[in-house]
């Protein structure tokens, strides 16, 4: 039966099924499964479809939608390993936003989302988050990683800016930086000092590991 429902949520993630993918994490609560396992299952199918992404038989809606019922079964499975005082072993504590200036958020979210699968703890910061609010959870958070998005071209000028700062705050040798978004290329996050660029998100979950390796 456990691995009945265990492959049944994992089949969710992979169909898109959202409502059905919180059932089944609310079905993992109810007959005392491990969450922790149950966690696992839907962080495979996630990763299944980022990489059909990356071969280019999935499409971007596709990431999107198995994304939704992620992030639908994950509250349920996170509060039960809180509850039992279980803990899922971190890769690392991230800080990610839109820059200010940027209200787009759907490429930040699909980051967001595969980091947490990934095993990353993450403080999503939302859009149009300005330098003083990135340095502010830096230092609260402690952050291993600060991962910045801009779609816009007039915005992208802000993850220079960020990066400045945390020079003259004394925290640019505390944290690695990776950038993306669609005004983003490698050429342009060499020439702001960044740690590393990522075109799509799975490649941000790839990278976020090369930048922070265990």
């Amino acid at each position: 039966m456990r691995a009945d429902v265990l492959e049944d949520l994992k089949r969710a993630v992979i169909a898109y099924e959202a409502g059905q993918a919180a059932s089944l994490a609310a079905k993992v609560v109810r007959e005392g499964i491990d969450p922790l396992e149950a966690l696992d299952a839907i962080t495979v199918a996630i990763r299944e479809v980022g990489d059909g992404f990356n071969r280019g038989i999935l499409w971007l809606p596709d990431l999107i939608r198995a994304a939704e019922a992620f992030k639908a079964a994950l509250p349920v499975l996170t509060d039960e390993i809180t509850g039992r005082g279980a803990r899922r072993e971190s890769l690392g504590i991230v800080v990610i936003g839109t820059v200010y200036g940027d209200i787009h958020n759907i490429g930040k979210d699909m980051v967001a989302t595969l980091l947490t699968a990934d095993g990353f703890a993450v403080h999503d910061l939302g859009i149009n988050v300005t330098v003083d609010q990135f340095i502010e959870a830096i230092r609260g958070q402690k952050a291993d990683l600060l991962a910045m998005s801009a779609l816009l071209t007039m915005s992208s000028a802000e993850q220079k800016k960020v990066i400045e700062t945390l020079k003259k705050e004394g925290l640019r040798d505390k944290v690695k930086v990776m950038v993306g978004g669609g005004a983003i290329s490698q050429e342009f996050a060499d020439s702001i000092g960044a740690d590393g660029y990522a075109a799509t998100a799975p490649l941000a979950t790839e990278l976020a590991r090369a930048l922070l390796p265990k």
